[in-house]
C-alpha cells in the first residue's frame, strides 16, 4: 500500500518550509516587538527624563535650570576685618572658603578619582558602565554606588533632595528615589555640558564638607593640618578624601582609627589605578596621621562687645537688603583700629586690677548692694537670679515643681570663673556665682575720631565672655558732671555768655514746677563747701562747681540745655528739671563720646559709625556708610568750648589734674577732659578729647547699687581718669598709629568773645597745696 508521501513526495518539503516561514515570521515578529519595546523604552524614558526635567505638572519637584547650573551659590562665610586690615571673625553656618583648581594637589585630585570615580575623565556626566554593574556587584554581596563625581556635585551644590525640589509623586514608595537620581542625573549632564573637567574638580572640592563645621577643602586643609589645599602630603590628602564617605564615621579627631584604615583604603585604591606604586604605597601606608589643628575665628570663638553689637546690626541690615549674613560671602570693613582697641583693653585691665583689690578690700566681709541710705538691699540675689534666661529655662521647664528651681539654684556644681589672674575652676551654685559677679566693678571705653565719626575702640566691660552686657551701648547711666559742659555751651553758644563770664559760688536756692508740683532745689558741690568767688565759668567748670553750674542752667533755661544736648547727638529721654546741667537723667557712653565730638569738629557733631563699607562675594561695594553730621554749634563756640574743656586742666583745682602725672604733656599737646560722678559714686565718668580723639571712660557696678562709699575711691578722677591716661600713653607710644601730640585745631573765624581770663590763687607751701588740692579737686 503506498503512503501519502510516496504518492506527493513534494508535500514534506512544502511542509518544511511553510513551517521555516512561520519560523522565520516568528522570529522576526519578535524582533519587530523587541524593537518597538526598545523604541518605545526609549520614547518613554525620554519622556520620563523631560517630564522630570521640566517638572511636568509639578509631578517631580524643580530642577537647577542652566542658569543657575552657570550660576551656582555656594555657601561662603562673611568676614569682618578692623580698618587695618585684621580679621576678627567669620559669619557661617558651615564654615566655606574657595579655592582654585590651580591651588588643589595632584595628590587630591588623583584620591578622588581613584576612589570615587576612575572613569571621570571618560564619561559626559553619568558613567553608565557602573550603573549597569550594580546589580552584578549587589548579587556577589557588595555594596557600591555608581554616582559620578559630577552626580555627587550636582547632590551637594543643589540640594536636589531638599523637601523644596520635591514633587507631588516623592510620597509614592519607590518613586523618590528614581526621581532623585533621575535630577542628579539631569543635572550632572548639564553640569558637563557648561563646566570644564577641571572646574567640575574644584567646585566639588569647594563645596563637600569635612566635619567639624569645615566645608571646602581650603577650610578643611587649614583646620586639620594648617596648611593650605596645594601643600598637602600625599597621605594627607588620601586622609581628606577618605573622610568625604562620612565625616562622623571617619573623624580623624573622634575616631582616628577609623580614619587610618579609610586612609588606607584611598591609598588602595590609588595603588590599584597606579596612582601609586607598590613601593610607595607600602611606604604610606606605614605613616601614622599626624594633624595640626588650626582653629579659624569666629565671631563666636572671639567675642568682644564690639563685634556683638556690630552682629545685631548687620543682622538687621542684611534682612532689609534681601541679604544672608551667614552664607552670601560679604566682606564688612569696620572703623575699629585692632592696635587702638588693644590699647584701651591693655589700659581699662591695667587700672581695673589694682581698682578691684580696693574694692573688694573696701567691703571686706559686706555685700556691696545698698540703698541710697547704705542699708543693704533685701532679696537682692533672689531678685536678680529672676531677670536671668537660665532661671526662665528653670521656670518654664519645672512648671509642676517649682520647689525644683531653688534646689537646682542652690546646688554647688563644678564651673569656670572670672579672675583678674585668669579664669578658675570652682564649685559654686548659681546663686553663689551672681554673688560673686555682682562683686566685680564694670568699665567701659570708647574712643572715636571727631573728625569722620569713626570709632576707633569699644570696650563694653571687662571681660565679653563672662560678662555679656555691654556698658557702652546698652547701658544707661547718670552721667554727672560730664553733662555740664552742655550747659556751657548752651549759654556761650545762645544767651552772649563767654568763658570769662562770672558767677558767685553760693548756697542757691532753685524754685521749679514738676508735673503741676511746686518744688525746691538746694544744690551742693562735691565738698558740701562754698566759696564764694565769684569765679568764671572756665574755673568753675574745670573745678565741676555744682552752684554755679546749677545757676548758669536756671538763667539760660533747663530747656535750653535739653535742646542743645539733644542738638550735639543725646538720644536718651532727659528729664526737664534744674538739675539736668549735673546729669541727673541716663545716657550711653555711646552718646557721649558722639556728642564731645561737636567740641573737636568745628561744631559738628557727626554720628559714631563702626562700619565703613561692605562688598559682595565677587568684591564690589555693595553699601558705603556715611555717617549723618550736622551743625550743633558754631565754630566760634566749639573752639570757646574747646578752651574751656583744657581748663579742667590748666585751672588751679582742676578735676583733671591727674594727668599730669601721665606722659601726655609736651610738644605743645592740648588735652581737654571733665570728670563726672553720680549719686552716691555709682558712676564714674572721663571725658578726654585730643586734635585726633575723643575718648569716654565709664566706670562703675553692674548695678547703681553697687559702688564705693567715698569720694577718695569712686570720683571719676579717682576710678575713670586714670584709663584715659593710660590709654593716651600706649597712644602716643605706639609710633605705628601716626597718631602724634599736638594743639587743637586753630579756629577759622575770629574769636570775638573775650576768654583770656586766668585764676590765680595765692603762692602757699606745698604742705598747703596738698590740703587744697590743687593737682585734682574734687568732683
Amino acid at each position: 500500500m503506498r503512503t501519502e508521501s510516496a504518492d506527493n513526495p513534494i508535500k514534506p518539503k512544502l511542509r518544511e518550509r511553510i513551517k521555516l516561514f512561520f519560523t522565520t515570521m516568528t522570529y522576526l515578529r519578535a524582533v519587530k516587538l523587541l524593537w518597538c519595546f526598545f523604541v518605545s523604552f526609549f520614547i518613554a524614558f525620554f519622556i520620563y527624563f523631560k517630564a522630570v526635567e521640566y517638572n511636568f505638572l509639578y509631578l517631580f519637584g524643580s530642577i537647577p535650570s542652566i542658569t543657575v547650573l552657570e550660576n551656582p551659590k555656594v555657601p561662603l562665610a562673611s568676614e569682618l576685618y578692623t580698618s587695618d586690615s585684621v580679621l576678627i571673625g567669620r559669619y557661617y553656618r558651615e564654615n566655606h572658603a574657595p579655592t582654585t583648581y590651580e591651588k588643589l594637589s595632584p595628590h587630591l585630585i588623583n584620591a578622588l578619582v581613584a576612589t570615587e570615580d576612575i572613569r571621570f575623565y571618560d564619561h559626559a556626566g553619568v558613567d553608565l558602565k557602573a550603573l549597569v554593574s550594580i546589580p552584578w556587584y549587589i548579587l556577589r554581596g557588595k555594596n557600591r554606588g555608581g554616582s559620578t563625581i559630577t552626580q555627587q556635585l550636582a547632590k551637594n551644590l543643589f540640594n536636589t533632595r531638599d523637601s523644596a525640589s520635591q514633587g507631588l509623586l516623592a510620597d509614592i514608595p519607590g518613586f523618590k528615589m528614581l526621581i532623585y537620581k533621575t535630577k542628579e542625573w539631569i543635572t550632572a549632564i548639564n553640569l558637563e555640558r557648561s563646566y570644564t573637567k577641571e572646574e567640575i574638580i574644584t567646585m566639588y572640592f569647594n563645596t563637600v564638607e569635612f566635619g567639624n563645621n569645615t566645608a571646602g577643602v581650603k577650610t578643611a586643609a587649614k583646620f586639620f593640618f594648617s596648611a593650605s589645599p596645594d601643600s598637602l602630603s600625599l597621605e594627607d590628602a588620601a586622609l581628606l578624601v577618605g573622610v568625604l564617605k562620612a565625616t562622623s564615621l571617619y573623624n580623624p579627631i573622634r575616631k582616628p582609627k577609623n580614619a587610618l584604615k579609610r586612609r588606607n583604603e584611598v591609598l588602595s585604591q590609588m595603588n590599584k589605578y597606579s596612582f601609586l606604586t607598590n613601593a610607595e604605597y607600602n611606604r604610606y601606608v606605614a605613616l601614622p596621621i599626624k594633624l595640626n589643628i588650626y582653629e579659624e575665628p569666629t565671631i563666636e570663638a572671639t567675642g568682644t562687645y564690639y563685634t556683638s553689637a556690630m552682629t545685631s546690626y548687620l543682622r538687621k541690615w542684611c534682612k532689609e537688603n534681601n541679604l544672608d549674613l551667614y552664607s552670601d560671602g560679604l566682606r564688612i570693613y569696620t572703623t575699629i583700629d585692632s592696635r587702638i582697641q588693644q590699647h584701651a583693653e591693655d589700659a581699662m585691665r591695667e587700672h581695673m586690677r589694682p581698682l578691684q583689690k580696693k574694692f573688694f578690700a573696701h567691703w571686706r566681709g559686706q555685700n556691696p548692694w545698698r540703698d541710697s541710705k547704705g542699708q543693704e538691699l533685701p532679696n537682692y540675689l533672689e531678685n536678680n537670679i529672676k531677670k536671668t534666661a537660665y532661671y526662665k529655662y528653670l521656670k518654664q521647664r519645672y512648671k509642676k515643681t517649682p520647689d525644683s528651681i531653688a534646689i537646682i539654684l542652690n546646688t554647688p556644681r563644678p564651673m569656670k570663673v572670672f579672675s583678674w589672674v585668669g579664669e578658675r575652676d570652682t564649685i559654686l551654685s548659681p546663686m553663689d556665682s551672681l554673688k560673686y559677679y555682682k562683686h566685680f566693678m564694670q568699665a567701659s571705653v570708647m574712643s572715636m575720631d571727631p573728625h569722620t565719626g569713626h570709632i576707633k575702640a569699644w570696650v563694653g566691660g571687662i571681660e565679653h565672655k563672662f560678662f555679656k552686657y555691654d556698658h557702652v551701648k546698652q547701658s544707661r547711666r547718670q552721667p554727672g558732671s560730664t553733662f555740664k559742659p552742655f550747659v556751657y555751651a548752651a549759654a556761650i553758644d545762645s544767651m552772649g555768655y563767654t568763658p570769662c563770664s562770672r558767677i558767685q559760688d553760693a548756697y542757691t536756692t532753685i524754685r521749679y514746677v514738676e508735673n503741676g508740683e511746686n518744688k525746691v532745689w538746694n544744690p551742693h558741690n562735691a565738698d558740701w563747701n562754698f566759696t564764694g568767688m565769684n569765679m568764671t565759668l572756665r574755673h568753675a567748670m574745670g573745678r565741676s562747681i555744682n552752684t554755679v553750674t546749677a545757676r548758669l542752667t536756671e538763667l539760660i533755661g533747663w530747656e535750653t540745655v535739653a535742646k542743645y544736648a539733644q542738638k550735639m547727638g543725646i538720644t536718651s529721654k532727659l528729664a526737664i528739671v534744674p538739675s539736668i546741667g549735673l546729669g541727673s537723667s541716663e545716657v550711653t557712653l555711646h552718646e557721649m563720646v558722639g556728642a564731645y565730638s561737636s567740641f573737636v569738629n568745628e561744631g559738628f557733631w557727626t554720628e559714631p559709625t563702626f562700619i565703613t563699607h561692605i562688598t559682595n562675594r565677587d568684591g564690589k561695594v555693595i553699601k558705603r556708610f556715611n555717617p549723618k553730621r550736622k551743625k550743633a554749634l558754631s565754630e566760634e563756640s566749639a573752639w570757646l568750648m574747646l578752651y574751656m574743656l583744657k581748663g579742667s586742666i590748666q585751672e588751679p583745682m582742676g578735676t583733671s589734674g591727674r594727668l599730669y602725672s601721665y606722659r601726655l604733656m609736651g610738644n605743645n599737646n592740648d588735652i581737654g577732659g571733665k570728670t563726672g560722678t553720680s549719686s552716691n559714686h555709682a558712676d564714674a565718668w572721663f571725658m578726654g578729647v585730643t586734635k585726633d580723639l575723643v575718648t569716654g571712660v565709664w566706670v562703675g557696678g553692674d548695678d547703681n547699687s553697687i559702688h564705693f562709699r567715698t569720694s577718695d575711691l569712686g570720683e571719676g578722677s579717682k576710678a575713670a581718669l586714670p584709663i584715659f591716661g593710660l590709654f593716651m600713653e600706649k597712644i602716643y607710644e605706639d609710633a605705628s598709629l601716626g597718631i602724634t601730640k599736638g594743639p587743637f585745631r586753630a579756629c577759622n573765624v575770629e574769636i570775638k568773645k573775650p576768654y583770656v581770663c586766668p585764676t590765680y590763687y595765692p603762692k602757699v607751701d606745698s604742705a598747703a597745696l596738698d590740703s587744697m588740692n590743687i593737682i585734682g579737686g574734687i568732683d
